[in-house]
This record gives C-alpha cells, sequence and structure tokens, in this order.
C-alpha cells in the first residue's frame, strides 16, 4: 500500500497534469515531495519512536495513509495534493525503516533472508498489481476515483494489521546522534548508501517518466501501457524470487548483475522501445534485474551493519527516497526542456555509475571496520528470533 501509494502518480501522470492544469513535469512532483519527506524525517522519527511498540506504530502509519488517499480524492487544487503528499511522505519513510526488520523479527533466524525478501516484493507487487489497477482504473472512472479506492483499501490493511500482527516491541533503542555516526563509523555501510543514491536516482528518474516515454517513441494506449506496467512488476516479483536464493550466497555479486541488468534494459528501451515487441522486452529485463537490486541491496546494508539494522535501514531509507524524489524532479527538468527521451539516458548514466562504483569496491562490502555501533538493544541474533 505504502509503495503504490507512492508511485501512483506514476500510472497517472499524464491525466494528473491534464486535470490540474500543470505541465507534466510539475505534476511529477507528486512523486518528489512523497519522496522528499520519507527521506529526510524517516532518521528522525524512527530514533523518536524508538521504544514505541513496532505493530502500534505501523498502525499509526496506516491511518495517516488512507486518511492522505482519502484528501488527496477530494483535493480542490494541486497544492493541497503536494501538502498532502509531503505528510504522507512521514509515513511511508518509517515503514520501509521498519518493516523489514519487523518481518525477520516475526520468522525464524534461518528464515529472516526469505522473510526480507518477501517484504521487498512488495515493492514489484505494487508495480505488477497496484500501479497498472490504479492505471486501469483511472481509465474507467477518474485519478480522484482511484484515490479513494485506495483510501478504503489502506483502512482494510490497517483493520489487519490491527488484528492480526503480534506485539513487537522495539528491539534497537538507538538515538539520533548514533544513527547519524553510523555512516561516519561504517566505511562498507557509507559505501552501500552511496551505490544505492545512484541506482535509484537513476532507475526512478526513467521510471518516473515511462508512460510520456512510451506514448511519444510507441503511441503507446493506455492498455498497453497497463499491460507493459504489469509485465515489469512480474518481471520485479521473479527478480524478487531469484535473488531470494542468491543474495545469501553473494549479495555483492547478485547486485552487480542485476545492476548491469537495469543499464541494459535502459538501452534496450533506447535503441527498440519504438516497436510493441521491444518495449515489453526492455520492460520485463527492467523488472526482473530491479527486483535483483531491490534485495541484494537491503541485505547489503544487513551484511555492513547487523547490530543496528533497524537504525541502518532507516539511513538507507532517507537515501532512497531523496533519492526518488531528486530522481523525479532531475527527469522533469530534463523531460521538460529536452524531451521524455533524455531522461532515460539520465537513467543509463546514473544506474551505470552505480556499476562502476560496485565494481571498484572489490569485495569490501562486508563489514570490516573494528569500533562500529554497538547495538543500542539486544543482539542481532536475538532480534531476528524473538516472536
Amino acid at each position: 500500500m505504502f509503495l503504490t501509494t507512492e508511485l501512483m502518480p506514476v500510472g497517472l501522470l499524464t491525466p494528473l497534469s491534464t486535470s490540474l492544469g500543470v505541465p507534466v513535469g510539475v505534476a511529477a512532483l507528486m512523486v518528489t515531495l512523497y519522496g522528499v519527506s520519507a527521506g529526510l524525517a524517516v532518521t528522525f522519527i524512527v530514533a523518536w519512536t524508538r521504544r514505541v511498540n513496532r505493530r502500534v506504530l505501523l498502525s499509526a502509519l496506516l491511518a495517516v495513509l488512507a486518511l492522505g488517499n482519502l484528501i488527496t480524492a477530494v483535493s480542490p487544487n494541486y497544492p493541497v495534493v503536494l501538502a498532502t503528499r509531503l505528510i504522507m511522505g512521514f509515513a511511508s519513510g518509517v515503514f520501509w525503516a521498519i518493516g523489514v526488520s519487523m518481518a525477520m523479527r516475526l520468522v525464524p533466524e534461518r528464515h529472516a533472508s526469505r522473510a526480507a525478501a518477501i517484504v521487498m516484493s512488495g515493492i514489484s507487487i505494487a508495480t505488477v498489481v497496484g500501479i497498472p489497477l490504479g492505471t486501469a482504473l483511472e481509465n474507467l472512472t477518474t485519478w480522484r476515483i482511484t484515490f479513494l479506492i485506495w483510501a478504503g483499501l489502506s483502512l482494510l490493511v490497517f483493520l489487519a494489521v490491527a488484528a492480526a500482527v503480534p506485539s513487537l516491541p522495539s528491539a534497537n533503542a538507538v538515538p539520533v546522534r548514533e544513527v547519524f555516526g553510523l555512516p561516519r563509523r561504517n566505511v562498507p555501510l557509507r559505501r552501500v548508501l552511496f551505490i544505492v543514491v545512484l541506482f535509484v536516482l537513476g532507475h526512478f528518474g526513467a521510471y518516473t517518466f515511462v508512460r510520456p516515454f512510451l506514448e511519444s517513441s510507441a503511441s503507446a494506449s493506455p492498455v498497453f501501457i497497463t499491460v507493459v506496467l504489469m509485465l515489469f512488476g512480474a518481471g520485479g516479483a521473479a527478480g524478487n524470487f531469484i535473488a531470494g536464493y542468491t543474495v545469501n550466497r553473494s549479495p555483492r555479486g547478485s547486485f552487480i548483475v542485476g545492476c548491469a541488468g537495469l543499464v541494459a534494459s535502459l538501452l534496450l528501451l533506447l535503441a527498440i522501445g519504438g516497436e510493441p515487441a521491444g518495449s515489453i522486452l526492455a520492460l520485463i529485463l527492467w523488472g526482473v534485474s530491479f527486483g535483483v537490486v531491490q534485495l541484494s541491496q537491503v541485505n547489503m546494508t544487513l551484511a555492513a551493519a547487523p547490530e543496528t539494522f533497524e537504525a541502518a535501514m532507516s539511513l538507507n531509507t532517507m537515501a532512497y527516497n531523496t533519492s526518488i524524489a531528486l530522481g523525479a524532479l532531475f527527469g522533469g527538468l530534463f523531460a521538460d526542456h529536452l524531451g521524455v527521451t533524455s531522461v532515460v539516458w539520465f537513467g543509463v548514466a546514473l544506474t551505470g555509475a552505480s556499476l562502476l562504483v560496485m565494481l571498484g569496491t572489490g569485495g569490501k562490502n562486508s563489514r570490516t571496520v573494528p569500533g562500529g555501533a554497538r547495538a543500542a538493544g539486544e543482539p542481532a541474533g536475538a532480534a531476528l528470533t524473538k516472536e
């Protein structure tokens, strides 16, 4: 629900810009501001709520999500939409900081990586079901009805979490000053965060404008766009499944293969994306590669900071969501001034840079720095197995 809400404007970008009377690049600020608040506030909120039961916190986040979608659906103008999205981003950022660790604590330690894969597969599910379904609903109704439906679904998820998720007291009490000190003391974590920034900038800079690109280069219809977005999401789910088996052996190797696939898929989109078959092939490869990269970077974060994983994930979330925001912002500038094709080249450059940085680090992404941040709560193993 969180990611679908965050990326919903991707599938609705053209009708949103038309309805609200703003250029397509300006409409993309709905993604930008959501990412800004999700990224910049997450470390503070996670630290300030470090003693709050995680089930209670997750329920509160879902309540904000439901109310925000409702307000978006009835907003009278674009400024109200942006303000609402800014507030909703806070909830989304905190979810991604605590969601993976919550899932890992609900299962035995030997299944922790698989639990993380399931949570991260939500990204693929959002693209394979959520975003295309939102696009289809908009085609049948309006974008306002689409957000209204998502408000109702968010409420149902809130009720399900309140009823089904067991009590999960906070496992890592890490104050703000220690959270921000982690990258300074932990060099492998700092490398991972830098690599994440590069690939997220490239991926989301290009992906935010995939609909306008297909409309301009392949004269794609709304139905065709819905289909290819579903295929992208199906590829992402497959990538998550594949990475669920490969990351335990080599998260770095998995990331390299996945990131190389991102670069190749964007180049394919530029080369043959003007034909329906070409765009389908490129989007499937893009989805598979993204699914692999997503899970790999989470496991790289865990390997870099196992004793303070929730705090490290809050930094990861800050870097990730801020990069989504900047990717959409830079992509909007490229789209409005140089055309949507330039946004895909932007994606090629940044994902390629991420790949080169990873290749240049050798095998240095395991946690090797002595004297890193100590666990402020219980040991990592206990946190993973605690029921």
